[in-house]
């Protein structure tokens, strides 16, 4: 773009095999995102030279984009990261269609930069409050693919958004499908779901370990003493965590009972927080047959012990998890 190109057209094209993600607990993207460039015609050209542009009034053209390509991409089997990948493509086109940007209202300081020391000299003398980047329209597509997925994991029967911890772990597991993945992107994830990763995510929800970030099932966070309220009130997976982690060391009546005493078994945002996260925890061996290992199989228990307080205290509120279907249809 700064050359004077213009991205005209983007395919998400997949590279890897699928025997080829030999990394265990791991999460790995299965596709590249090709994007067809060109420079534009003279026209086109005088047009951007003369045309002074804001990011406001792009923005919502980039949304639109995102949006008008997110369900064919996952119509054509395209899920996972992948799906965030390929969403890439549509905003970066249209975005390049506007260059060159200017915010018309100027951006807040990152925090990161207001810190004291050398480094923060230098970038606060290098902080421009009204540039814009392409990370500006990625920004965009992640935030467009959070809500479409998190639409259809809560079936679209409660009108009600998921707090940002709740959300950023429902999609985590959704888009990466393994709890270990790289810090960068849990904080893209982080950036579009509202959490703040270092103070609501890592430590509570999940480690640090590196350059990537492990979350936890429930057993290992009440090991650390980093489960949160009961009643949800930090976010509703510390409810669902305290349900499942009773369930498995107790009973299902308790686990019910726990959630009845903090006086939220009907709360729609525990109900649609419930039913997200059945869609997205790894399926336990008791019922696909395939036996899972290390992370992933911890995390597989908690979905059978909420799976199971589903069927017992909640089925009349909660769906069947759609993925148990699939795994039915696949072994008919």
């Amino acid at each position: 773009m700064t050359a004077g190109f213009r991205i005209t057209a983007s395919w998400p094209i997949n590279t890897e095999a699928g025997g080829s993600l030999h990394i265990k607990d791991k999460a790995a993207a299965k596709s590249t995102i090709f994007l067809v460039c060109r420079p534009p015609d003279d026209r086109q050209a005088v047009e951007l030279r003369d045309g002074a542009t804001y990011w406001e009034d792009v923005e919502p053209e980039v949304a639109k984009a995102v949006r008008a390509r997110v369900g064919e991409f996952q119509e054509a089997g395209i899920g996972g990261v992948d799906l965030y990948l390929a969403c890439f493509g549509p905003a970066l086109q249209r975005f390049s269609e506007h260059w060159p940007l200017r915010r018309g209202t100027p951006r807040e300081q990152p925090a990161s930069a207001r810190r004291r020391g050398r480094q923060t000299t230098l970038q606060l003398e290098e902080h421009d409050p009204y540039a814009v980047t392409p990370e500006d329209a990625l920004d965009v597509a992640r935030r467009e693919v959070k809500r479409w997925r998190l639409e259809q994991l809560t079936h679209l029967k409660a009108n009600v958004d998921l707090d940002p911890a709740t959300a950023f772990f429902v999609l985590a597991w959704d888009a990466f499908k393994a709890p270990v993945f790289s810090y960068d992107e849990a904080l893209r994830l982080a950036r579009a779901t509202g959490a703040d990763l270092d103070r609501e995510i890592v430590g509570r929800l999940a480690l640090k370990k590196g350059a990537n970030v492990q979350l936890w099932d429930s057993e290992k966070r009440a090991a650390r003493g980093a489960l949160g309220p009961a009643d949800g009130a930090l976010g509703m997976i510390d409810a669902l965590h305290h349900a499942a982690h009773m369930a498995r060391n107790r009973s299902l009546e308790e686990a019910r009972d726990l959630l009845e005493r903090a006086l939220i078994d009907d709360d729609p945002l525990f109900l649609a927080a419930f039913e997200a996260v059945l869609e997205v925890l790894p399926v336990s061996a008791t019922f696909t047959g395939v036996a899972l290992k290390g992370e992933i199989a911890a995390s597989s228990s908690d979905f059978e012990a909420l799976y199971n307080l589903r069927r017992f205290a909640f089925a009349d509120r909660i769906d069947e998890p759609e993925q148990i279907a699939i795994w039915q249809q696949d072994a008919d």
